[in-house]
């Protein structure tokens, strides 16, 4: 029996079921037949969401997909019509109800095929929220966890691969708030505490774009603070690491007072230059 014929069924019931005397029986019939025509195929009211979902009305949409759920609750719509909403949601740029949603649907449906799309989702509503780096990073560190959930649970999909990415890219800003702090600390005079900042970024964040530069501070400010033994030490790793960087030939020149002359045979620059470092 499909859903139409139940639906039809229902209907007969309830009118079956009406009073047929007393003083009340008109108010109670009306009432019943407002009640039926709420009435909707779940096809109908899914399909109605999603077209608005195409046209971009996603407010409407959401509505439309909560709509699904509360009429049909236990049906297999309800579980397509709860992702969808969280969709539209974010496609709204209404982050914290996508991930409201989204966390719903992965307490109530673990085992759904569509579980890792809910996740990557999810963590890319944390991604879209990252801020400048001069702003707090509380939404980085959500969108660097989600991420690896993504790649960690679901490392044969294509979400996987895409989350990777983002888990560089969200390091990598990361990397650049720890730097954006010790230069604040440079540029003060607080040698220690810019210290903390720069090597946790060659600790930490050794994929990023922003180690040469840490690597060049740490020099800075281990000159600053008359320990030039440290500061050989990071200019060698950055020599080593980064023979060609200009971050190299300025810690080089802050060394030696020197600059950093090309090598005429096939040794890198911090290889012709290694002697008078140490």
């Amino acid at each position: 029996m499909n859903l139409k014929s139940v639906l039809s069924i229902l209907a007969i019931t309830l009118t079956l079921g009406l009073p047929a005397c007393a003083g009340n029986a008109d108010k109670d019939g009306a009432k019943a037949k407002g009640a039926i025509k709420q009435i909707e195929p779940v096809e109908q009211m899914y399909n109605r969401a999603a077209r608005a979902l195409d046209q971009n009305n996603y407010n409407v949409a959401a509505d439309g997909f909560d709509e699904v759920e509360q009429q049909y609750p236990y049906s297999q719509w309800a579980t397509r019509a709860q992702l969808m909403s969280a969709y539209a949601h974010y496609r709204d740029m209404k982050y914290d109800n996508a991930i409201m949603g989204l966390d719903r649907f992965i307490q109530l449906h673990p085992g759904n095929e569509n579980i890792a799309y809910a996740y990557y989702l999810r963590a890319l509503g944390f991604y879209e929220q990252i801020s400048d780096v001069r702003r707090d990073q509380r939404m980085t560190q959500l969108a660097l966890e989600g991420l690896r959930q993504v790649a960690e649970r679901f490392p044969n999909t294509h979400y996987a691969r895409d989350a990777q990415l983002k888990i560089d890219l969200t390091l990598d800003h990361l990397a650049g708030k720890e730097m954006e702090i010790g230069r604040y600390y440079l540029t003060r005079d607080q040698y220690q505490a810019a210290i903390n900042r720069f090597q946790k970024v060659v600790d930490d964040y050794q994929t990023t774009t922003h180690i040469p530069e840490a690597l060049h501070r740490l020099t800075e400010a281990y000159l600053a603070l008359g320990i030039p033994s440290e500061a050989k030490k990071a200019t060698a790793v950055l020599g080593h690491n980064y023979p060609d960087s200009r971050w190299y030939e300025d810690s080089y020149s802050l060394i030696t007072g020197k600059k950093v002359q090309s090598a005429p045979d096939n040794r890198t620059v911090y290889e012709k230059t290694l002697g008078r470092i140490f």
